[in-house]
């Protein structure tokens, strides 16, 4: 057996991103949490089948909650328990964290979203936003400046040829 040998690696994988919320909220703040699961969740997971469309964080008796997190349950792994694709899941934050969050949600109008799902080491980690909405002028700004830097690229490659 060779010392080199590397073990296989299932760390900085992203299980699912939630793009709608970048274009809908302003990213104030960024956690790392991580998220209680039963096993035919994580095998799911594993599979990819998970969504993040409309999912938010809720606060509840000082602990938080993912809700609207969608994970379609495979075949082979859920046979033995009745799955709930849409289930509350407990998300694992510090108490100081929770308390932050849960303060600014409340008093300053923010809102806590799930921005992605991804693995680090064998542990599955949501990273989640405290957000602000925006307004219909605000997507359209920033769609048109995202339009913009995508041109300036193009025509910058096409004077350098």
């Amino acid at each position: 057996m060779s010392k080199d040998k590397k073990k296989k690696s299932t760390s900085g994988g992203t299980i699912a991103l939630n793009k709608k919320a970048r274009h809908d909220y302003l990213i104030v703040d960024k956690y790392e949490a991580g998220l209680s699961l039963m096993g035919w969740e994580v095998k799911s997971m594993r599979a990819g089948k998970l969504q993040l469309v409309d999912s938010y964080v809720i606060f509840k008796d000082s602990e938080a909650f993912l809700i609207g997190g969608h994970i379609t349950p495979l075949n082979t792994a859920s046979t033995h328990v009745i799955a709930e694709p849409t289930r509350t899941r407990k998300l694992l934050l510090n108490r100081k964290e929770i308390d932050k969050l849960e303060r600014n949600v409340h008093q300053s109008g923010f809102t806590a979203v799930c921005l992605a799902v991804y693995w680090k080491g064998n542990k599955i980690k949501a990273e989640i936003a405290l957000a602000k909405g925006k307004q219909d002028h605000d997507k359209r700004a920033a769609e048109k400046d995202k339009e913009w830097s995508r041109d300036k690229l193009r025509i910058v490659k096409a004077y350098n040829r």
